[in-house]
């Protein structure tokens, strides 16, 4: 019994050296339980704010305006302009510039003095389930509330407001909707980076690197031959999501299945860069799995828009999901697969993702071949 104990004593000690030795790993872990409290404490919102609105007013009057006003003073919203038609709005809910657009009828202060009942539309971006709920109950409150005290104000005696809701995108709120594209960026993000920074990270520590290096390959040809097999894997990822997407919950493609292919393509480039940058700044394998779950996956699902708006994320959050590839794929795979949007509509968000990829290829690439050296 006692060599048993002394044994295990002997590898307790052994193992916390090991521990103690590889100080990125420690570091690493003793962060990421306050990394992970903070996002997960300030990204996490179910509720909805900074709502993009447009509002379709044919006939301005005093009643118009005051609706407008109350509008403008609810945080929620952030109404983009007042139009005449609705003939412009459709092009902004497909680039994600509008979430909600309120229609009114025409002469509504007329109306209101002579008693006659009142139709509003309300437009919503349903792409969102959980969001577009949310936003046409904003909505409806504030239209309810400003025709009650509207009402009373007049001479007639109104009969009624009647609040007509249209979901774009999403009529019937599935959730499939919302999170099967979502999924798409994640299974690259796991096959591509991650597996990319492990099996680059694996070469150097088991030492093996150095009898790539002494064979004709330049550092970038070395590099190319690692990642080709999991970009190949990424994309034939891709091809399995969208199937099973279509066939098994429905999701539409209502766009160019070309377009979304060479979209997704891009994105596999994209965590691929990130994987051989994650590599350049790992020592071992098990500093770059942490590194990949902790500094990609966990932005990934929260700062992408995948489950949480970022609308309603604190301001250093919305402006750090700027450098985050997933939040502009989502903006792209949503767009194509459920908007039916082009590539005239989603060019900011491709040029964003390009010069995303480009950088963190560059960056990546020569601290390799730095490192190789």
């Amino acid at each position: 019994m006692g060599r048993r104990w002394a044994a295990l004593r002997g590898l307790v000690v052994k193992e916390s050296r090991h521990v103690l030795r590889d100080r990125q790993t420690l570091v690493i872990l003793l962060l990421m339980p306050l990394v992970q409290v903070l996002l997960y404490g300030y990204a996490i919102r179910t509720d909805v704010s900074g709502i993009r609105t447009v509002i379709v007013d044919p006939t301005p009057d005093i009643a118009t305006r005051s609706l407008l006003a109350r509008f403008e003073a609810s945080d929620r919203y952030d109404v983009r302009e007042v139009v005449p038609t609705d003939f412009a709005i459709e092009r902004g809910f497909a680039s994600g510039a509008l979430r909600q657009a309120i229609v009114l009828p025409t002469d509504v202060e007329r109306r209101l003095g002579r008693g006659e009942p009142i139709s509003v539309l309300i437009v919503t971006d349903g792409s969102d389930p959980n969001a577009g709920s949310a936003m046409r109950s904003y909505a409806e409150a504030i239209l309810r509330r400003w025709y009650s005290e509207a009402s009373t104000n007049t001479l007639g005696g109104a009969r009624g407001i009647r609040v007509e809701s249209r979901m774009r995108y999403n009529p019937t709120l599935e959730s499939a909707n919302l999170f099967v594209p979502g999924l798409i960026a994640l299974v690259v993000t796991i096959v591509s980076a991650m597996m990319t920074a492990i099996a680059i990270t694996r070469e150097t520590e088991m030492g093996t690197m150095e009898m790539l290096l002494v064979s004709p390959l330049r550092p970038s040809a070395i590099v190319l031959g690692k990642v080709l097999p999991y970009a190949a894997l990424g994309l034939l990822n891709v091809f399995i999501v969208l199937s099973a997407a279509a066939a098994v919950f429905h999701v539409p493609v209502r766009g160019s299945l070309a377009l979304l292919l060479a979209e997704c393509l891009l994105y596999v480039f994209t965590t691929l860069a990130i994987g051989i940058v994650i590599s350049t700044a790992a020592r071992t394998q098990r500093t770059a799995m942490l590194m990949a779950l902790g500094g990609l996956l966990l932005p990934t699902i929260m700062l992408s828009g995948f489950i949480f708006p970022i609308a309603s994320m604190p301001t250093p959050l919305r402006v750090f999901s700027n450098i985050v590839p997933a939040r502009w794929f989502l903006v792209i795979v949503r767009g194509i697969m459920l908007k039916g949007a082009g590539l005239g509509t989603l060019w900011q968000e491709t040029l964003v993702l390009l010069g995303l990829t480009t950088a963190l290829l560059a960056v990546g690439i020569r601290r390799l071949s730095v490192r190789l050296d």
